[in-house]
């Protein structure tokens, strides 16, 4: 018990060492291309709390399915749910500092037949940041009220929580839907102020689960290796978010199309500006390497089923989809707040390191506080020995 202690204790320590050196790089670069550190770190805080937050969708879905084959690893995404609260904070200290670049600055005269009155008051600098505030808070309040209950089942060892987390999740989930797609739109779409898509929420949700089972099959196989889960995460329940990370990658790449596609059928200026930078010159190779890297090459890598069940192929997937969910991000933000031009350099790998030192870190302290594995659930033996 003691060496895994001390060879979690470990790798915390070395992330922690990470986030700290990247933060020290990124505050040096604020003095010298404050734009690029400002959108590396929008990337960064927006990477941690939809993580965050897909950790807290991961236990209300399966608690909703009524699903019992997660419940022996279900302290992962619980640890990644406790990450919200500093996420959350540092994200919005984020947003404040540059609250006024979201505000509607009217051009060439369009607010002068009033065509754009909402989009002006829906910007407005006060208004944008109450509505941040509010999606956090309300999603930490959710998050935390299911972790809790999980954790006072560890002690109650009957189905009273489980009953409670099962109709809490549906709320969550009700909630969870209108918040998440308003809140892509107010940190990511209104970049570009005169762009819009319908489903760049559902965009955004698909982009999301696809990191949040990349990041969770990365832990999974991290805390088995190292032995907190050694024996109770099993190749079956690797086999499963294999399946389910080749679904999601199927999906962000159906929704992907969709958008492309309905915005270059109908042929609107205002729309098409947002795709004509972003698929031609310096941009076009990168938006190819967004598909690749969270589509084709997980999808027909993931098709076999040894292949799901390999440790080694997995971890080297979810490491290409949490590149490819960076990719994304970074198409999303950088075109509009730093460029025409692609930069990819020292502060982006600060930005880089910043995230996973810090996430990480953050992870494994919210894991160790509390025991491995949820022994008060009443479906805890029926996971241990699932097979699919």
């Amino acid at each position: 018990m003691k060496s895994r202690d001390h060879a979690l204790a470990l790798v915390s320590s070395r992330l922690g060492w990470l986030a700290i050196a990247s933060a020290i790089v990124l505050a040096v670069g604020g003095t010298m291309a404050p734009d690029r550190i400002w959108s590396n770190l929008l990337i960064v805080g927006v990477y941690a709390v939809t993580l965050a937050l897909g950790g807290a969708l991961f236990i209300a879905l399966t608690y909703v399915a009524n699903a019992s084959w997660n419940v022996a690893f279900r302290r992962v995404p619980e640890a990644m749910a406790v990450v919200l609260a500093p996420a959350g904070v540092g994200l919005l200290a984020v947003l404040a500092a540059r609250c006024q670049q979201y505000a509607w600055h009217p051009q060439n005269g369009e607010a002068d037949a009033g065509t754009f009155w909402f989009k002006e008051l829906w910007t407005n600098p006060t208004f944008w940041m109450i509505r941040a505030v509010a999606y956090i808070a309300i999603w930490l309040l959710l998050s935390r009220m299911l972790v809790a209950a999980s954790r006072r089942q560890d002690h109650s060892q009957g189905l009273g929580f489980t009953l409670f987390n099962r109709r809490l999740s549906a709320i969550f989930l009700l909630v969870y839907a209108p918040t998440f797609a308003l809140a892509s739109c107010d940190w990511l779409m209104l970049l570009d102020p005169m762009w819009f898509s319908t489903i760049f929420g559902v965009y955004n949700f698909a982009g999301m689960v696809e990191a949040t089972l990349a990041i969770m099959i990365i832990l999974s196989i991290i805390l088995r290796r190292r032995g907190p889960l050694r024996g109770i995460f099993t190749d079956d329940h690797l086999h499963d978010l294999g399946k389910l990370l080749l679904g999601f990658s199927c999906f962000w790449m159906y929704i992907w199309f969709s958008q492309y596609m309905l915005i270059w059928y109908t042929n609107m200026p205002e729309e098409t500006a947002y795709y004509l930078l972003r698929t031609g010159g310096p941009w076009g190779p990168l938006m190819i390497a967004n598909v690749a890297l969270n589509w084709i090459i997980p999808f027909f890598t993931l098709l076999p089923r040894p292949w799901k069940r390999n440790e080694s192929i997995m971890l080297k997937i979810a490491v290409i989809v949490l590149l490819g969910r960076w990719l994304d991000l970074y198409i999303m933000v950088f075109p509009a707040t730093v460029g025409t031009t692609p930069m990819v350099g020292i502060w982006e790998a600060a930005g880089g390191g910043l995230a996973v030192g810090l996430f990480g870190w953050l992870f494994f302290r919210a894991f160790t506080k509390v025991p491995a594995v949820p022994s008060g659930d009443p479906l805890l033996a029926e996971s241990l020995h699932y097979h699919c």
